[in-house]
């Protein structure tokens, strides 16, 4: 009986062997062998990094003290770049505010619209708001003007995608009802959706505020104004004081920034 018990239920003492899967180790294999690849591709080499060291160490040796003679003028450009990405995110704001209810399929009014719009949305936030800036200083002149243009077109495909992803995932429970009464598209939005998502909405555009001010420190870099300019010019001339200065500042600013956002975060939900 026991024996019959055993060929029944199996040893209860003995674990069946688990084996892995064939394929997953095929994967295993292709993901090591792609990031070998990255990593040849990168010219990762330690070396380098190694004997870059101690050069790196003499540049920082050479930067203390911070030299504040530029002080006033370093604070603007802090200042300067702060609104570049403020009045960028606000541009970025009113372009993703349409789009994204042509690229949410639960309050898009046509299904043919869906899919241009999500394309849209993919090629404003495949273009780095660096790249777009780049252009409209060709466009527009040197400036800051040029970055407020980068950074909005680029945070729009980003606002846009991630409030269409919000509206997506509302219940559909309170949009019936409202459709139900025979209101139109617009009060659909403005009474289903609206009061429904306007703290998650606000959220992420803070969010969204938050990476511009850190990512517009470079715009700079292409002449679209902001610290990131006092930053390169600082690097070629060796000025390695000017560059610790200028980093601290940077430091300042997106600290207190973060701070700012994530208290208004907290407040809203």
């Amino acid at each position: 009986m026991a024996n019959e018990a055993i060929a029944k239920n199996g040893d209860p003492g003995h674990r069946p062997v688990r084996r892995w899967p064939t394929r997953h180790g095929a994967l295993i294999l292709l993901a090591i062998g792609a990031y070998a690849i990255c990593v040849d591709l990168a010219e990762v080499d330690l070396h380098r990094l190694w004997v870059g060291l101690p050069k790196l160490a003499h540049w920082l040796g050479r930067a203390w003290p911070p030299d504040l003679t530029d002080l006033g003028l370093l604070l603007f450009r802090a200042a300067e770049t702060v609104a570049m990405a403020t009045v960028g995110t606000s541009l970025g704001i009113v372009i993703a505010a349409p789009i994204c209810l042509y690229a949410a399929r639960n309050v898009t009014p046509s299904a043919l619209l869906y899919y241009p719009a999500r394309w849209l949305l993919n090629l404003l936030r495949g273009i780095d708001s660096f790249v777009f800036a780049l252009l409209f200083v060709a466009a527009v002149g040197l400036g800051p003007f040029a970055g407020v243009l980068g950074i909005g077109l680029h945070s729009a495909g980003s606002i846009a995608k991630l409030w269409s992803e919000t509206m997506e995932g509302m219940v559909p429970g309170p949009l019936e009802a409202i459709a139900m009464t025979g209101a139109s598209r617009f009060k659909l939005i403005v009474y289903g959706v609206v009061p429904e998502l306007l703290p998650m909405l606000l959220s992420t555009s803070l969010y969204i505020w938050e990476f511009n001010i850190r990512s517009s420190t470079v715009l700079g870099l292409v002449g679209a104004g902001g610290i990131g300019q006092d930053l390169k010019n600082s690097v070629d001339l060796l000025d390695f004081s000017s560059v610790l200065t200028i980093i601290l500042i940077i430091l300042a600013m997106v600290t207190a920034i973060d701070q700012t956002s994530a208290w208004l975060r907290k407040r809203m939900t």
